[in-house]
């Protein structure tokens, strides 16, 4: 059996407008919107999950479309709040993950730093689940 470690190399993040690679594996849209203008026979992922990007209340708060942004330590507290709400889903996409495809989460082209992105909240969360 490969070790933890080994098996959370096959989580990976990327915005979805990055070039794809072979060792993508299963590229997972997973933000609350679909990029505008992107026809059907031009999308860069193979699913779209968006029940694992933030609510469109949180990205407007964060955005501050209705007032002043949040910042991030609110944004994460209330994405990993909204996440407890994605338990089997995320315990789903980690089996996936432990019979050994590689998963690769996809964000906004707008997400220029994946530490201060919701993918890469979601990537811990998914390793967590493959440390239970």
């Amino acid at each position: 059996m490969p070790s933890v470690a080994g098996v959370e190399a096959r989580i990976k993040s990327k915005r979805w407008n990055d070039p794809a690679k072979r060792d993508d594996g299963h590229r997972l849209l997973v933000c609350c919107y679909r990029p505008r203008g992107v026809r059907k026979d031009a999308e860069t992922w193979d699913a779209w999950w968006p029940q694992l990007g933030p609510s469109r209340e949180l990205h407007a708060d964060y955005y501050g479309k209705h007032g002043p942004p949040i910042e991030w330590a609110e944004y994460r507290r209330r994405y990993l709040v909204e996440m407890q709400h994605q338990r089997e889903t995320i315990a789903a996409l980690a089996a996936r993950v432990t019979a050994g495809e590689t998963i690769t989460l996809l964000c906004s082209s707008a997400c220029t730093n994946p530490e201060r992105c919701h993918r890469s909240l979601l990537a811990a969360l998914l390793a967590k689940a493959l440390r239970r």
